[in-house]
């Protein structure tokens, strides 16, 4: 992801090429991602996680008003001093605190994890299914707190009637998510043993990684082209960082205490990389959409925070694949020498 990152800086897609490089490279790769999932994942194990409303009220619940909550309490704070901080970058923190789980790298990463993979794809559709309806009202209502930082958009025009909101967040999810996990689904349900042998010995599994790391370079290359680094000062992006671990580790300690109360190892940690995760594609759309007249160096800096968090929530959650494939195995291993110690007792009592 250094390299990816590096290489976005020194060299970047021409300005009149990045529309249509951000539409190709965003469904592409996420229509990748769950094409693959589709080859791999049993339809029937699909099935039984949609059924778990707890869970997905647990999630959403997280996802939106945890993490919107804290976000605003932590915007709240930096604001006492309003020469530090950008306003735009304040409201772009207030816009990441509200914004859906990502479609993408917390189900490569769940994955990787040996974690419930079907339920973070599940959760995933769900989340991004309500963004059109909860993160414009989640924002408005913060935004309505009469803070310093908000002035900035009087005078700006909001979109309102969100149609094209709805428009774009429903054509990703039909193009992108459905289409290429039903098309999975069925090239699984038809070869089953030569899918199986393609995914897994062969490894085309890793596309989705891949395709994970072709959206982080798309994202900063996007960002570079556009100065958006350029016009923020030093310091406040060296903050943005430290915020963004800081809440990061904040959405994610939250969601695993609750969920490690009543939940099994394999769900806690889907629910760990859907709750703290946000999905950049949808935050760079909704801020372009309800804010219609802003300039271009305003539009960056709202951005900010959504893209330096992308980086953030990969390199963390790429360390915790570790962590909690660890966490898992050590429970498993735990379950199999209780299981030799009472076979080795009924054998022995036979005898």
């Amino acid at each position: 992801m250094g390299l990816i990152i590096l290489l976005a800086s020194q060299v970047q897609v021409p300005s009149s090429h990045q529309t249509l490089k951000r539409t190709i490279i965003t469904y592409l790769s996420v229509s990748i991602i769950f094409f693959v999932n589709g080859c791999t994942l049993s339809t029937r194990v699909l099935l039984d996680n949609y059924k778990k409303w707890k869970i997905h009220l647990f999630v959403q619940l997280q996802c939106y008003l945890v993490t919107s909550a804290a976000t605003f309490a932590i915007v709240s704070l930096c604001a006492t001093n309003p020469s530090f901080m950008d306003p735009w970058l304040l409201i772009g923190f207030l816009l990441l605190g509200s914004a859906p789980t990502t479609l993408s790298s917390n189900v490569v990463m769940t994955r990787q994890a040996n974690g419930n993979t079907a339920l973070t794809v599940v959760q995933s559709v769900i989340g991004n299914f309500l963004c059109p309806f909860l993160t414009p009202i989640l924002l408005e209502m913060y935004l309505s707190s009469g803070a310093w930082y908000t002035r900035v958009l009087i005078g700006s025009s909001t979109n309102s009637a969100y149609a094209e909101i709805y428009r774009r967040v429903f054509k990703q999810l039909g193009l992108s998510l459905f289409v290429p996990m039903a098309a999975g689904q069925t090239v699984q349900y038809l070869f089953p043993h030569a899918t199986k042998k393609a995914m897994i010995d062969w490894k085309l599994i890793k596309l989705s990684s891949l395709a994970l790391l072709t959206l982080i370079w798309q994202t900063f290359d996007q960002a570079f082209r556009s100065n958006a680094f350029a016009s923020v000062r030093a310091s406040n992006i060296v903050f943005i960082v430290f915020i963004n671990f800081a809440l990061y580790g904040v959405w994610l300690g939250t969601c695993f205490a609750a969920a490690t109360t009543w939940l099994e190892k394999r769900d806690v940690v889907a629910c760990c990389y859907c709750c703290p995760s946000k999905a950049l594609s949808m935050v760079v759309p909704l801020s372009a959409v309800m804010y219609v007249d802003l300039e271009p160096v305003e539009l960056s800096k709202m951005q900010m925070p959504a893209i330096i968090f992308q980086a953030v929530q990969v390199a963390v959650g790429g360390v915790l694949t570790g962590v909690f494939r660890w966490w898992i195995g050590a429970d498993e291993e735990g379950a199999r020498e209780e299981g030799k110690s009472d076979g080795d007792g009924v054998v022995g009592a036979k005898v």
